[in-house]
């Protein structure tokens, strides 16, 4: 299986499977000298962690990080950075009755065609369970941001039909709902209408919005490696991301170009714009502006009630899934949208070092006293 690496010289290679006996990461191309710890990288993983509360998968995992490379005495090496996360409570009892039929809304009917195998134990490679390497190596990526001054912040802005007005944002408050949503109030609602889908045996879809502040400008390329291209790729890599939004998004449609434009003024001596619209990209570079965007997270796939499907055999028939799933996935999928944005952009700064002639003389031409 071909498809588990992303990126270019910030890059990550994801490993395992849901009932398998671990899965992890592989960092490769971090800088030396970079300060990590595994509790640096475990107050992401307790971010997606399960069974925090009754929104989520009842499965308890520990999801405990272990270092087995890259790092000696507090500080990256400059050497692969290997992650690893044992699987602890797996029940595969539970996808018993999975084995000879197609779940709905799965990957179990194009995974068996395109390979003639599959491991119907949650999904295996298909698993959200694949994610904890992606967060893992997003707490990474963050740590490398942050020295470099930014900041990227992730939410729960819609659950269903219950939406955090962009007005309305409490920042300070996402992590007092255990919806991870910028207002209590609208959580509260939110949480009511998720316990009325258990009851109904049903889950629920929403929006994850991502901000990114503090980027140079110029940080992407103009033509096939787009910020916002490439930030779609990493976002749409996401199993449950059915759409990606960058500023406006779809809402650009229905505008008209003067209203759309960002227009541009001097802000002192800097260049600033008097609207946001274009999410912080123009040309498929970054602006200097706040970079904006947003997924669309579907419904759970796995639920309870009954569905029609077929089996392997091609006969229809009719499933019911058992097992610990999340009535709603969008909570714990936050932090996986976070680190996807958070790696993309650590990859892109560290290309965007070649992109002039005078960022290259600063590295090489110093100790040479080149002028």
């Amino acid at each position: 299986m071909s498809g588990s690496t992303f990126g270019k010289l910030f890059r990550i290679t994801t490993w395992g499977e849901s009932h398998g006996p671990a899965v992890g990461v592989t960092v490769d191309g971090c800088p030396a000298g970079l300060a990590l710890t595994e509790n640096d990288i475990q107050v992401f993983l307790d971010r997606r962690k399960p069974g925090q509360n009754k929104y989520t998968t009842r499965r308890s995992e520990e999801d405990t990080v272990e270092i087995l490379s890259g790092v000696f005495e507090g500080y990256t090496t400059g050497t692969p950075i290997s992650l690893l996360i044992h699987n602890k409570d797996q029940r595969s009892r539970d996808y018993g009755n999975i084995a000879e039929v197609y779940r709905p809304g799965h990957a179990d009917y194009p995974f068996q065609k395109k390979y003639g195998f599959r491991d119907y134990r949650g999904g295996g490679r298909s698993s959200g369970r694949e994610t904890i390497g992606r967060v893992a190596a997003g707490a990474v990526a963050s740590l490398l941001l942050k020295e470099l001054g930014i900041t990227v912040t992730a939410y729960t802005k819609s659950i269903g039909p219950y939406t955090v007005k962009a007005d309305a944002y409490h920042l300070s408050e996402i992590s007092e709902n255990p919806l991870f949503m910028p207002s209590n109030e609208v959580a509260k609602k939110a949480g009511s209408y998720l316990d009325t889908l258990i009851k109904e045996l049903n889950s629920s879809g929403g929006t994850i919005e991502c901000i990114a502040q503090g980027l140079p400008v110029g940080i992407g390329e103009p033509v096939f490696d787009k910020l916002d291209a490439l930030l779609a790729q990493a976002i749409m890599s996401v199993g449950a991301v059915k759409a990606v939004e960058i500023g406006d998004g779809i809402a650009v449609s229905n505008a008209i170009g003067s209203e759309n434009n960002d227009s541009f003024f001097m802000e002192g001596e800097k260049i600033a714009k008097r609207t946001n619209h274009s999410g912080g990209t123009l040309g498929g570079m970054s602006d200097g502006s706040c970079l904006i965007l947003r997924a669309s997270i579907k419904p759970t796939s796995s639920i309870s009630r009954q569905q029609h499907t077929v089996t392997v055999e091609g006969q229809d028939t009719e499933i019911s899934i058992h097992g610990r799933h999340d009535p709603v996935i969008v909570p714990r999928a936050v932090v996986v949208i976070e680190s996807m944005t958070a790696i993309t952009l650590a990859d892109l700064l560290l290309q965007n070092m070649a992109s002039q002639m005078e960022h290259v003389k600063k590295i090489y031409a110093e100790d040479k006293n080149v002028e």
